[in-house]
Parts: structure tokens; sequence; C-alpha cells
């Protein structure tokens, strides 16, 4: 499990469009992944809750020496009590804070975008207008895909609905984010189920079978054997995930899957940090425990960030 922290090391670093892109807002699983960290498959959970997303992209790009300079400097903002060592207590709370870091910065980008007329605040009107307004009097006819484009209409109004708690058809920018960020605010749970069931049922039934849950994370190319991990999840899908073990999981079992209200990501990813990366076994990360994985942090590119500048004022 060694090489796992070469990718997490690299997460310390913490327009009106034509047609909307594809993206999916809420992932199936959280931020910090609650999986099993495997080597051939984990490096992205840990890379992320170092660095930050965003930040993450460039640092895959740098040459290792400067992956060595910039890392020295994050190690140096993580350490606030400044005695040379990196504790679980300070890890936790950089983590927790490139998290709300990333949402903060997501909706500035999103907000300047959406907000047409600079009143403070986005309708829904105006939402749809600028992402999907050149489609909207043709009815997508010039969209090869154009159910897709019609769903992603139909589930945007749904959770936007959700989001503007008031019902006045216009968001603030609380509202905008819990549109953004559902999984991060508890009237939003039934949308992040319920649009996590849709991306992952795939006949339509309303439930997610073990095919379905396997699927979604893993799909094998042609005489590719499965890999342990994969066997891992299967296990925790009929022991863990399928509570009534009936074969599938409802709504209440992805709720308890993907919105565990008593576990805390962060910390979980911040003990499994030091666990993988504290050599002599103290409960801290030494300067040294930390640099001695820099020759390694390419290996994160695994992850295919792409580009991005240099966030100057993180460092």
């Amino acid at each position: 499990m060694q090489l796992l922290f070469l990718g997490t090391l690299a997460l310390f670093v913490g327009v009106t469009v034509a047609v909307p892109a594809q993206e999916k807002r809420v992932h199936h699983k959280p931020d910090l992944s609650d999986h099993v960290h495997d080597d051939a498959h984990g490096y992205q959970y840990d890379h992320e809750a170092f660095l930050g997303k965003e930040e993450a992209k460039t640092f895959d790009q740098l040459s290792p020496e400067e992956s060595k300079d910039r890392l020295g400097k994050i190690v140096d903002r993580i350490d606030t009590d400044k005695d040379g060592f990196i504790s679980h207590a300070e890890l936790h709370h950089w983590i927790k804070h490139r998290q709300r870091k990333y949402i903060e910065e997501n909706v500035d980008k999103h907000w300047k975008e959406y907000d047409q007329n600079k009143d403070g605040k986005i309708g829904w009107i105006e939402y749809k207008n600028t992402t999907y307004g050149y489609y909207m009097d043709a009815e997508f006819d010039d969209v090869d895909d154009k159910e897709t484009y019609k769903a992603m209409l139909t589930r945007d109004e749904r959770r936007f609905k959700s989001a503007d708690r008031d019902g006045d058809g216009v968001a603030t920018r609380e509202e905008f984010t819990a549109f953004l960020h559902p999984e991060e605010f508890d009237h939003m749970r039934d949308i992040v189920i319920q649009e996590t069931i849709e991306d992952i049922d795939k006949n339509g039934d309303g439930k997610i079978n073990l095919q379905e849950y396997i699927g979604d994370m893993f799909t094998p190319e042609d005489g590719e054997n499965e890999p342990d991990w994969v066997t891992t999840e299967k296990k925790h899908f009929s022991e863990f995930r399928d509570m009534n073990k009936d074969g599938f999981l409802d709504a209440n079992e992805v709720s308890h899957w993907i919105l565990p209200g008593e576990v805390d990501h962060a910390d979980n990813e911040a003990r499994h940090l030091i666990h993988e990366t504290d050599k002599n076994n103290d409960g801290h990360l030494s300067i040294s425990e930390i640099m001695d994985k820099t020759d390694f942090i390419k290996v994160s590119t695994i992850t295919d960030y792409g580009t991005l500048a240099e966030d100057h004022d993180e460092l």
C-alpha cells in the first residue's frame, strides 16, 4: 500500500454555453471515498483530499523538483503549530479546509456565469436560458442525443426547485450552493439519493442490483481479470450495503451508502493518510516521511485531471 500515498501527497495542494456539459454534479460516492483504498484503484480519493480538487490538477503536471518545492510549502501551511510534524488534527483540519474552499470557488465560478443581470440572484429562467437557451425553441432537434438533454433539463429543474426553499423561482447564493452541491445540505438528501439511483439503475426498476452497482465503477476490458477491489466491493454490497438481503439497494439503503450522516470522511481520510505514511508509527507525519514520497507523486497522473493554473493565494 506504499504507493497509495503517492497520489495522496498531491492532494495537499489544494459563460453561456450552447450545450450543457454532461457532467454529474453529484458523485455516487462522497468526495473522500469510503471504498477500500487499493493501490490500483484508490489514488484519486487521497490525491484530492490532500490537495483539493482544483490544485491537484496543477500538481500532477509539475517536475519532481517543482513537486517537492510545492509540497514543502503546503506541509508548512498544514503544520499550524510549527513543531515540524503533521498531526491527525492538523491533517483533518486541512482536508476540511480544502473541501470548503473547493465548494466556495466552484460556486463563485458558476455564479459569475449564470447571474446574467448581476442582481445577486439566479432565477431558474436565467439558469435555463444560459445553459439550454440555444436549443429550447427547437426542442433540442439539432442535438444528436436530444432525449439525454431533455432529461438533463428535467433533472436540473427538479434539483433547482428543491434548492429554492422559498419557492420563488430565484436562488440566493445559499440556495444556488445547494443546487450545485446538494450532498452538503440535509434538505437535498432525497434529490441526491434519487439522482444516484437514476444514474446507476440501468434497467429502470428503481433499485440497484449487484451488476449495476459494480458496473458503475468497473467495466472490464476483453480478457481482463477482475481486480481485488471489485471482489471487495461485491462483498460490501452483499454484507453491508444490501441491509435487507433482497439482492437490491433501495432508496433507504442507497441513503446509508452515500450519505452516512455519522461518518466523517475527512477524519477517515486523515487517519488513512497517516497510516500509510507514518513509517515509525508515532502517529505523526514528519517532513522526512512526507518528502520520502515525492519521487512517486507523478504516479497520481493516472487520475487524469487536466490543466489548471497555480493557486497563488493558497501557496
